[in-house]
């Protein structure tokens, strides 16, 4: 992963505003300076990480950092008002409630691209970020599709059906199969964390909830896995209206 460490490093990709994943500041530095990176770091809506020195130390592969570290991001993040004012007719989103193993995000963002999503969109905390091994697991694919991070799921999801997405939330407790979802009509797929699932209030915003049927003594399914289930049900729905749509064509002709 690649660290800038030390206060100047840091201020600098700060004020040039360089795409930084997080800043994260040893547990016990003080002083005007850190309150600088932290005030800094707001303004550009980068998420500050305290941890412990021993930590930060692992993290950035040396003790010389001074205390603070800042992750740089393998790219920038887009704007989630933006990728709404751009709605395209596949009018398909992806969001993620806490996914927090880069392999799985960057597995996720690579089958949402081959699904024809427009955009991922992420939290800022508790969740991994776009880093290098995200970039790496999607085998690319990052490079190709917009991933937006936003300060509260909850409201980014209400903002999301108000632009005319139906969100269709993962739940391994719900009574509906996902094939009964109309996925034909602009849809957000929202899926949860890979050992909690979807958080309460999440939940609370779907329009509604589905669940994958599974057999044996295992219930629920690696999220990635769960992702690529979802999206290509709404790939297979709408090839599927697709082909209903040529054939009233042709019968009206």
């Amino acid at each position: 992963m690649n660290w800038i460490t030390g206060f100047h490093a840091v201020e600098e990709a700060l004020t040039a505003g360089r795409a930084l994943e997080r800043i994260v500041i040893a547990r016990g530095r003080h002083g005007e300076r850190v309150e600088a990176v932290v005030q800094l770091a707001k303004s550009r809506n980068v998420p500050v990480r305290f941890e412990e020195r021993l930590q930060v130390d692992r993290l950035t592969g040396t003790s010389q950092h001074q205390g603070v570290a800042a992750l740089v991001a393998a790219k920038p993040a887009a704007d989630l008002e933006d990728l709404l004012r751009a709605k395209n007719a596949q009018g398909l989103l992806v969001l993620l409630d806490g996914i927090e193993d880069p392999h799985n995000l960057g597995a996720i963002v690579r089958t949402a691209l081959a699904a024809g999503a427009q955009a991922v969109v992420i939290p800022e905390r508790r969740a991994a970020g776009l880093s290098d091994t995200v970039e790496r697991a999607s085998a690319g694919a990052l490079a190709h599709l917009p991933v937006a991070r936003v300060k509260n799921l909850a409201r980014a999801m209400e903002e999301i059906k108000e632009a005319g997405y139906w969100l269709v939330g993962l739940d391994e407790r719900a009574t509906k199969n996902y094939t009964e979802a109309d996925l034909k009509v602009p849809v957000g797929i929202v899926l949860g964390s890979e050992g909690q699932g979807l958080h309460e209030l999440t939940r609370k915003h779907c329009d509604f909830l589905v669940s994958v049927p599974t057999t044996g003594p295992v219930r629920s399914l690696n999220v990635s896995v769960a992702a690529g289930i979802m999206l290509f049900e709404v790939v297979r729905q709408r090839r599927g209206r697709k082909s209903e749509d040529g054939k009233h064509g042709s019968s009206q002709k």
